[in-house]
């Protein structure tokens, strides 16, 4: 789909110049510079002659076959230029030119008439407002930024170009290797989405990076990304996250759901890795450089350093990784080896007058195991620290094995010939224990990723035709929220249980429905109007008699008439009095990027406050539900605590299963809460229940 951007036969560079300060001479240097093969056509109607190439008035002057146009010229030159493009048959076009939907609301006209020209038209464009792309490969540097990327496994996308210029200056410095670079732009055509699939086919791309800002088709990623990174890690920074969606929202659910939630969701459920800087990103990145992923996270850290060791041993602990001894007969090998006060156990301390020899022997043991899944190697440059020496070690003993081996050596000019055997090597070194182990987590994150079974949607037997009525009665009648009544219709017809209750208009007719449900019961207003209802006062719990069932019918109608003048009350409902259990909180959210997401966390009045909630895109399978119970801060309370029992996690997963189906197939679902959703022991009820549709 792609190859006549990254693969062209031939270039047209719209706007190419003999003068340097304009982008249109550096793009044409840049691509007549770095050993580019293919046949380069300038296009420029005020000369005949430009870097030594003869130059063509227009693309549709050029004589022979265009794969690919580079577009630098004013903005509102380039509709009718990608028109001549697509006449002539050009497969790709990259539109370096800005003034477009950043420089305002003409620009923004521009844009649109530019979508409108590319789609369906067989021409992929990338941009505008971008800087272009780099393939190492075909040593094509198709960009305006100065350099050439050094060959390697990296292929990197970005939707700032500043951004982009300043990564590659750095990965030119630093020799990183890279296989392609991308400049996304205002992603008119070409997205992250379309680069990703690509990449996963690409055989030159052994590891994806980016930056975002946004994502155009969040569905579409999602099923692409999770293809992907199973065979590819892609390594992504997120950033530009807003908080006015999450303000906007009516219901819990959506209330929690803040600027970043869906993407962190999304990212989860995709295998991505989310980096939170660009510093991270490529210490990420160097992990996975050396291709070893490791079959657990039973790591090995070997120091010759105690405080490093020990900083390493913490960091590895909160990242919930393993450190498990050698075996008994591999602690006493070590223990004939090194000197008595070595410690032979998780980190092994080799201490400080430690030279190469003792590094082999832990390396060695190491190596042999099957209790270990990958090595650490910490040094620092004592009086008696051969770096050298001990690098080549590293090196050696790496050979040996498929596990991962990562290093810290610490220091600077010390250690510098040790470092460039590391990396000759292909073993990541890092500055500091914490960067390491941070590193050495995301790999261990891939490889859980890689062996997760494929997605299962369950799916269940709903009562399509109640659920669709209602539904359609609250769209026809132009309302946003469902009663209370008619909320828990939708959920009970999908299999969701609820308490015994029953609807009363006046205060004698409340006292039936509080007899015939048994005391003690739970009254709350029914308004159409109210969503919470505690906030005016419109619930009572506890009632134990027909005295207090009155009272509360008087106080209930009267405070929420005061404090919502306005409200339609229909009189209220009652409901059975549920005394035992844990409160927790589900529902379902919608996200403009990915759609609907679905929410678990701790329930009850406070949940706004404490926040100890969990999201996924709809839609999901049953180990993301469980994910998601395990995340909250309290799911210790829910596995039971001081000897009390656990509470039925498997009601919470077919509830949540169930939320999961019932939205998949009403999507006019935009908000629902079931809060809080009581769980027993082996039983689970939803006592309050509130949905908010919208019509297409």
């Amino acid at each position: 789909m792609l190859k006549a951007l990254f693969n062209p036969g031939s270039i047209a560079v719209v706007g190419a110049s003999r003068n340097p300060e304009k982008v249109g001479h550096s793009v044409l240097r840049n691509i007549l510079i770095h050993g580019y093969r293919g046949r380069v056509f300038p296009v420029n109607p005020s000369a005949t002659e430009i870097e030594g190439l003869r130059t063509y008035p227009s693309v549709g002057s050029i004589k022979e076959e265009v794969d690919l146009t580079v577009i630098a010229i004013p903005a509102r030159f380039v509709p009718d230029t990608v028109r001549e493009c697509i006449r002539k048959g050009v497969r790709a076009a990259i539109v370096i030119s800005a003034g477009f939907k950043e420089a305002g609301h003409e620009g923004a006209l521009l844009e649109e008439e530019l979508k409108e020209i590319v789609k369906g038209s067989g021409l992929r464009l990338l941009g505008p407002n971008c800087l272009g792309i780099i393939n190492t490969a075909l040593s094509l540097n198709a960009t305006f930024a100065k350099g050439m990327l050094p060959r390697g496994g990296i292929s990197f996308f970005s939707q700032s170009g500043a951004l982009g210029v300043a990564i590659l200056d750095w990965a030119i410095g630093n020799k990183i290797g890279f296989s392609k670079f991308i400049s996304l732009g205002n992603k008119v055509d070409l997205n992250e989405t379309d680069f990703i699939e690509y990449f996963l086919k690409d055989e030159d791309t052994d590891i994806i990076l980016g930056y975002i800002e946004d994502i155009v088709e969040g569905e579409r990623f999602i099923r692409v990304a999770q293809k992907a990174t199973k065979r590819k890690p892609i390594i992504l920074i997120k950033s530009g996250g807003t908080q006015a969606g999450a303000r906007a929202a009516s219901s819990h659910t959506g209330a929690l759901a803040g600027s970043d939630t869906a993407f962190d969701a999304a990212f989860r459920q995709t295998g991505v890795i989310r980096a939170a800087g660009v510093k991270e990103l490529f210490e990420i990145a160097r992990v996975f450089t050396g291709k070893r992923i490791p079959r657990g996270d039973r790591l090995l850290i070997i120091t010759n350093a105690g405080g490093p060791g020990i900083i390493a041993a913490d960091q590895a602990e909160r990242a919930s990784l393993k450190l498990p001894y050698l075996n008994r007969a591999a602690t006493e090998r070590l223990r004939k080896a090194l000197p008595p006060n070595a410690s032979l156990y998780n980190p092994i301390d080799l201490i400080g007058d430690a030279r190469e020899d003792r590094y082999r022997v832990a390396l060695g043991e190491a190596v042999r195991s099957r209790d270990i899944d990958g090595i650490m190697v910490i040094l620092t440059p004592q009086a008696m620290t051969n770096v050298r020496a001990t690098a080549e070690v590293v090196a050696e003993e790496a050979r040996k094995t498929r596990k991962p081996v990562i290093t810290t050596f610490m220091g600077a000019e010390s250690i510098r010939e040790g470092l460039e055997i590391l990396k000759d090597a292909g073993i990541p070194n890092y500055s500091y224990p914490e960067d390491a182990i941070s590193a050495y987590k995301r790999l261990c994150q891939f490889s859980r990723w890689k062996k997760r079974p494929r997605r299962r949607i369950v799916s269940f037997d709903i009562d399509r035709t109640a659920i669709d009525g209602v539904l359609s009665a609250a769209l026809d009648g132009q309302r946003r929220s469902l009663t209370d009544e008619e909320a828990r219709l939708c959920l009970s017809k999908a299999g969701i249980p609820f308490p015994a209750h029953g609807s009363a208009s006046d205060s004698d007719e409340a006292v039936a429905v509080a007899r015939r449900i048994g005391y003690p019961v739970v009254m709350k207003i029914n308004s159409p109007d109210i969503l919470h209802k505690t906030d005016v006062g419109g619930v009572k719990i506890g009632l134990a008699s027909d005295h207090e069932v009155r009272e509360a019918f008087i106080e209930i109608t009267s405070s929420v008439r005061r404090r919502v003048p306005q409200a339609y009350i229909r009189g209220v409902n009652i409901y059975e009095m549920i005394q035992d259990g844990k409160e927790v909180i589900t529902g379902i959210t919608h996200d403009r990027t990915f759609g609907h997401m679905l929410m678990f966390g701790l329930g009850g009045i406070y949940v706004e406050v404490l926040k100890d909630v969990s999201f996924r895109v709809v839609p999901v399978d049953e180990i993301d539900i469980r994910e998601m119970i395990q995340e909250i801060r309290t799911y210790s309370l829910l596995k039971g605590t001081r000897g009390e029992r656990p509470v039925d996690i498997e009601g919470i997963v077919d509830c949540m299963l169930r939320l999961n189906w019932l939205v998949m197939n009403f999507p006019v679902i935009r908000e629902l809460d079931i809060n809080p959703l009581v769980v027993r022991e082996d039983s689970i009820v939803a006592l309050d229940a509130r949905i908010i549709i919208e019509g297409g």
